[in-house]
């Protein structure tokens, strides 16, 4: 699996993008990570099931994340988000011409993914949205709410911990411990990277009617860090365009989690049936 990297800029600031392909391409993934890790952590698991099953990636580190600039867990906003998705979507396009296109996002790429079908015209043929951020699972402190809410106005890149508890994303220890490790994941968040996704996640529930792109929704019951509820309510929001899988105990990385053969046996199950 040979990875190539291409260098781009958005809104001034450098983005890390890389791609790899089979062989044979069926179709082309643009995968988008979670919120304070990075696109590389995928290429172990992920990104070999995906192309075995014969399609193409192309990945990128999200602004202040992984190997792309920007201060760390602070965004231009939350258009800016949705604006470099679209950017990497043309480039996948580019590189891939006439291949059926799918997004795959994971807790904040979830969102991303999710409001970008939402909210554009769009030829995608299908999204897969593991553990989506679209409503937090436990509660930040009511003082770190009220600042926030003051510096989104003030002070939009003042950054403080996010609170997220490594132990939350997976059942293997061994795992949290790599992500506890890695010099490239972060625990910084700013109000103008946090607030708006968490208006963006309740703004995808309720409108989650309007989706016109099949996806495949996938979240563990024991997720502490995103609220598998808020996935199901957005499942029956938009019925006949949603398959939704659970995880009984599952926590928030799927893809590393004890379920993680499964998890990834149903994603290339799925995309096969797309295809």
């Amino acid at each position: 699996m040979e990875l190539r990297n291409i260098g781009l800029k958005s809104h001034g600031i450098s983005i890390h993008v890389g791609y790899v392909a089979p062989k044979t391409v069926k179709g082309v993934v643009v995968l988008v990570h979670g919120f304070g890790e990075h696109s590389g952590r995928y290429l172990d698991g992920v990104l070999p099931a995906l192309v075995e099953t014969g399609f193409a990636v192309v990945f990128y580190d999200n602004f202040g994340h992984g190997k792309s600039g920007g201060k760390r867990g602070h965004c231009p906003s939350y258009m800016a988000l949705l604006e470099l998705l679209d950017v990497i979507i043309d480039l996948a396009k580019s590189k891939f011409v006439n291949q059926p296109l799918f997004l795959y996002g994971h807790s904040m790429g979830g969102n991303l993914v999710l409001n970008y079908a939402l909210r554009n015209k769009t030829d995608i043929r299908g999204i897969i949205a593991s553990s989506p951020y679209l409503r937090l699972g436990f509660q930040p402190p009511k003082w770190k709410m009220v600042l926030g809410k003051a510096m989104l106005k003030f002070w939009p890149s003042l950054t403080l911990p996010s609170g997220l508890d490594p132990n939350g994303i997976s059942r293997i220890p061994e795992e949290v411990a790599r992500y506890k490790t890695d010099p490239l994941v972060h625990d910084k968040v700013s109000p103008m990277y946090s607030f708006p996704i968490m208006d963006a996640g309740e703004w995808a529930i309720n409108n989650a009617a309007a989706l016109n792109v099949k996806t495949l929704l996938l979240h563990g019951t024991g997720d502490l860090i995103i609220d598998y509820k808020g996935t199901e309510e957005f499942h029956e929001n938009s019925p006949g365009r949603t398959t939704l899988q659970l995880f009984e105990g599952g926590y928030h990385e799927l893809h590393h989690d004890l379920c993680h053969k499964e998890v990834l046996q149903g994603i290339q199950s799925w995309l096969q049936q797309q295809l």
